[in-house]
């Protein structure tokens, strides 16, 4: 049985990663890349679905574990009656192919260990050929994985078992590499010059980072997460290392989150370009721009890591799920829906971009201008939504809102960076879109704006409006925004995204999940911007108690089991933690890690609105 959510570590080359357990089992590896299918699944089924565990021989969980200084490299360590075991997991930055490394180490007297591992492609269901001797070669098809060390091993009925005594100052190591199978093995580097390199590197990474402030270690960690979950070819950041990781224990709701989204691009690039990694920034960039390439009204919610389009959604039957929690599903169907906030989030990136010095291109400038011209046509077409709800399309208010957010970025792209535009028919169009929310977005007997026009249930997402600049932090209508949403989405003092039951159950879905911890963060950020700083800091501590011992979190927490939810290491949650911070830091101003309108039309309006209480 795989272990919890929060007993994994996550060890990566910038291409896949692997989760690690309090075991030692690797429990979750996709090779070559993060959305290829799985060699070890027992995250989502059983061992008999592919793992590879290295422990004392007496088993048990480790006592205690850490990432080597500011990197990834893993070190878990038991405590047993002869002695300390330390296993040593990384993988280092690919140079051709991925290497899997682990190095046994035994500190004050010989320790028994043993070596079980079970390769098992496309996701658990493929047993491969395995052939044994100096070096243990598992192929199948296409695929070819081979595994170096000096340790005996013996193969029966699909298992690599080795037991050995790991003798003090004699370091054992074990190489497994991935391959294409018509390729020959390649000679691998040694694990103590695999450990030395990938050390160096990211210390050196660690190193550029210019964040100065409280919450350092919290911040630091999140930022290396972040980059772990980086696909360094394209510069593409995938939203989760997994896929169908329950936001119910036992329930549906389980995604596939292997890819990248384009929302999420907004909130990392202000977290990236905030402490110093406007290098990584840049290459974000310049993957938004490929992706979003082509005909505007094609955009789509998210791509793969590479920019590829189609992501057809199908489920793994011969997979249980992860604690009984089925259908296992690979692909995500709703890269084909219709989600209006996309083209303003996209919009909103590139003008970030700009803002951050990061050079901008003509072509991009003319896709922006495409993106424009589809959003005038648009934006007041029904979607699904933030949330990506499977439910009936609505006119969700924070879609609204992020169209807003696209056509002000147009304005002040003219006015403030002297770009050219047709800036008169886009100030009256940002209007247009503007008076519309506030009649029809706005609930003013509950002083509330609402999830969707004739709603009378709030969203999480409703705490952006500020964030992006759609009305000032202390207009009373966002005020009464917030303490509604903290009031009817609170849960043990996180946050749900919305009420899966309101509003005739919006999302189409049954069952419940957890609290949202991007949901959460972005709460943080509107206490402080309210004026309610020291609930802020509150909360944020509170938050901070909720990542694992590796500083790690998933997408969702339930309060009442006390146990993370949902696809892992998540990268919203952490960009969440790290823009948080930045906003709760000693320069930080309520809403600084996002962006505000500066035109001056626009600043009128909000104001004058304000007085009113409209």
């Amino acid at each position: 049985m795989s272990g919890r959510i929060e007993d994994y570590g996550i060890i990566g080359d910038l291409e896949t990663a692997a989760l690690v357990g309090r075991d030692g089992s690797i429990d979750w590896l996709c090779l070559p890349r993060f959305d290829s299918p799985a060699c070890f699944a027992a995250l989502l089924g059983g061992p008999e679905h592919g793992r590879w565990r290295i422990a004392p021989a007496a088993g048990g969980s480790s006592t205690s574990r850490r990432y080597v200084g500011e990197s990834l490299v893993l070190e878990s360590t038991w405590r047993t009656p002869e002695g300390e075991l330390t296993v040593t997991d990384l993988m280092p930055p690919r140079d051709e192919s991925p290497d899997l490394v682990r190095i046994v180490e035994a500190r004050g007297d010989r320790v028994p260990v043993e070596m079980d591992l079970r390769l098992r492609f496309d996701y658990g269901r493929v047993l491969p050929w395995v052939t044994t001797g100096t070096v243990v070669t598992a192929v199948a098809g296409p695929e070819a994985v081979t595994l170096r060390t000096p340790v005996t091993t013996t193969f029966s009925d699909g298992v690599l078992r080795a037991r050995f005594d790991a003798v003090p100052g004699e370091p054992v190591p074990f190489v497994l590499n991935q391959r294409p199978s018509h390729r020959p093995p390649s000679e691998p580097t040694g694990a103590s010059e695999s450990l030395a390199s990938t050390l160096d590197f990211w210390r050196t990474w660690s190193a550029r980072s210019s964040y100065d402030g409280p919450w350092d270690d919290a911040v630091r960690r999140s930022l290396l997460t972040l980059k772990a979950l980086t696909y360094e070819p394209t510069g593409g950041i995938l939203a989760a290392a997994t896929t169908s990781m329950p936001e119910e224990i036992g329930g549906v709701r389980n995604w596939d989150y292997r890819f990248s989204w384009l929302r999420d691009a907004t909130f990392t690039l202000q977290a990236l370009v905030a402490t110093g990694y406007v290098r990584e920034a840049q290459h974000w960039r310049d993957w938004l721009l490929r992706a979003a390439a082509g005909d505007p009204a094609d955009l789509q919610i998210m791509y793969a890591l590479d920019g590829w389009r189609r992501i057809p959604e199908q489920t793994l039957d011969w997979l249980p799920g992860y604690e009984g929690s089925a259908p296992v599903r690979i692909g995500n169907g709703a890269y084909d829906q219709h989600q209006l906030d996309v083209w303003g989030e996209v919009l909103d990136s590139l003008h970030l971009g700009r803002e951050a010095g990061i050079a901008p291109t003509e072509d991009g400038w003319d896709l922006q201008r495409a993106l424009l011209d589809y959003l005038e046509g648009h934006w007041t077409d029904l979607d699904n939504g933030l949330w990506e709800i499977r439910g009936e399309p609505r006119a969700f208010v924070h879609s609204r809102v992020l169209a807003w957010a696209g056509v002000d970025r147009a304005v002040r792209a003219v006015t403030e960076h002297g770009l050219d535009g047709p800036v008169d028919r886009w100030r009256a169009l940002r209007e247009t879109i503007r008076a519309d929310v506030l009649a029809h977005g706005y609930d003013a007997g509950r002083n509330t704006f609402t999830q969707f026009y004739g709603s009378r249930g709030v969203d999480a997402a409703l705490l952006l409006l500020p964030r992006v600049g759609f009305l000032p932090w202390d207009d009373p209508r966002i005020v009464g925004t917030v303490e509604t949403v903290q009031r009817e989405l609170g849960v043990d003092g996180l946050l749900r995204r919305y009420d899966t039951s309101a509003d005739g159950r919006v999302d189409g879905l049954p069952g419940e999940e957890g609290a949202f911890l991007i949901c959460t963060f972005w709460l943080v950020e509107a206490l402080a911007g309210i004026g309610r700083r020291d609930d802020a800091v509150r909360l944020f501590e509170r938050l901070l108690s909720l990542r694992n011992d590796l500083g790690l979190l998933a997408e969702e927490y339930d309060p009442h089991a006390g146990r993370q939810l949902g696809n892992v290491p998540q990268a919203f949650s952490h960009v969440g933690l790290v823009n948080a911070a930045l906003t709760l830091g000693p320069s930080g101003t309520p809403g600084a890690a996002g962006t505000t309108s500066r035109d001056d039309d626009a600043e009128d309006d909000a104001e004058d609105d304000g007085r009113s209480g409209r």
